[in-house]
């Protein structure tokens, strides 16, 4: 009886420590993806400028990969949402919502596929059908949502001809995003991915705790 006391007492306070230490962890990297944001340059060879490469979700697939698919899905949120309070919105809030859908699908997608079986092989399987999944998806969310808010503040004509700069061919809203804007998604995400394998095993004492 008294060992199994002792083991009832020492269970809830190792759980909320687990507890203690997913929503720090979790926190943390949610700032670091919202300056993340900031950190961004356009590739005009590949696609117009105004659609700029960045690595913020990186930290959401950490969080995806050390924590669960849930904490992945917080962070992607948690940066969107510091970014409206801090820095404002010039979309009304349309750019950090597709944002959000984007990199939460990416971790998501990753994490779970990770979380069922947990090896490298996985991980890699997990990334690279998460910056998939996010490149497809990127082209209905574009199509419907994001760009006909930019068509409030620039004719489609116009953001078509910037396609075309690139790929005199480009014709149409939706050929433009299949060609140009599905691969840059793709692109994005295997770039996360890889600086992901690269930094995940140096940071593992800070995402999984040190006694962990």
């Amino acid at each position: 009886m008294s060992t199994l006391s002792t083991e009832a007492k020492i269970l809830p306070h190792s759980q909320r420590r687990s507890a203690v230490r997913k929503i720090t962890v979790t926190a943390m990297l949610s700032a670091v993806a919202f300056a993340l944001m900031f950190v961004e340059f356009p590739i005009p060879a590949l696609i117009p400028s105004f659609v700029k490469m960045d690595v913020s979700d990186l930290p959401a697939l950490l969080g995806a990969f050390s924590l669960g698919p849930a904490s992945g899905i917080v962070i992607s949120l948690l940066k969107n949402v510091l970014h409206i309070l801090i820095k404002g919105t010039t979309s009304g809030g349309v750019g950090e919502l597709c944002n959000f859908v984007l990199g939460a699908a990416f971790a998501c997608a990753a994490g779970v596929i990770y979380q069922r079986s947990k090896s490298r092989k996985t991980a890699i399987l997990g990334a690279v059908a998460g910056a998939v999944f996010m490149g497809l998806l990127s082209v209905p969310l574009n199509y419907f949502v994001t760009y006909p808010m930019y068509t409030k503040f620039m004719p489609l004509e116009t953001i078509i001809g910037m396609y075309q700069v690139i790929r005199p061919s480009a014709n149409g809203l939706l050929e433009c995003l299949i060609t140009f804007n599905m691969p840059f998604t793709i692109l994005k995400g295997l770039l996360d991915a890889v600086l992901c394998f690269l930094i995940y095993k140096p940071l593992s004492p800070i995402l999984h705790g040190k006694n962990d």
